[in-house]
């Protein structure tokens, strides 16, 4: 199953309008999320530093090391968001490693966009 599959048939999903919490920076992370419909906003003392639309996936690095959320997630139009837990997470990561490799490189494609930005 493809990541964009994997959120769109996913047991639990937010509904959100904009303006609504996803999560804030400091809370515990201990589920991913993978944006259906919709755009996310990530923020760092009220500062937007990335926005992540339909098929975007955030959330990953707080499911691998439980360190507390770094950014704060905010919806910035109604958006639909499917949720997967860590025990899915390990699970897709065991048993398919095309999701594995899916969740790296959406981390490097994301860390090479901020580089970018930073440099210019």
């Amino acid at each position: 199953m493809s990541v964009r599959g994997l959120f769109l048939n996913a047991e639990r999903t937010l509904q959100l309008q904009a303006g609504d919490l996803v999560f804030a920076e400091g809370d515990e992370g201990h589920l991913m999320y993978g944006a259906v419909a919709g755009q996310i906003a990530f923020r760092k003392d009220g500062e937007e530093i990335v926005r992540i639309g339909r098929d975007g996936t955030f959330g990953e690095l707080d499911i691998i090391d439980h360190a507390p959320r770094s950014l704060e997630a905010v919806a910035v139009e109604p958006s639909t968001v499917g949720i997967i837990d860590e025990r899915v997470f390990l699970y897709l990561v065991h048993e398919t490693p095309m999701f594995a490799l899916n969740v790296m490189r959406a981390l490097t494609a994301r860390i090479r966009d901020l580089d970018a930005r930073r440099t210019h």
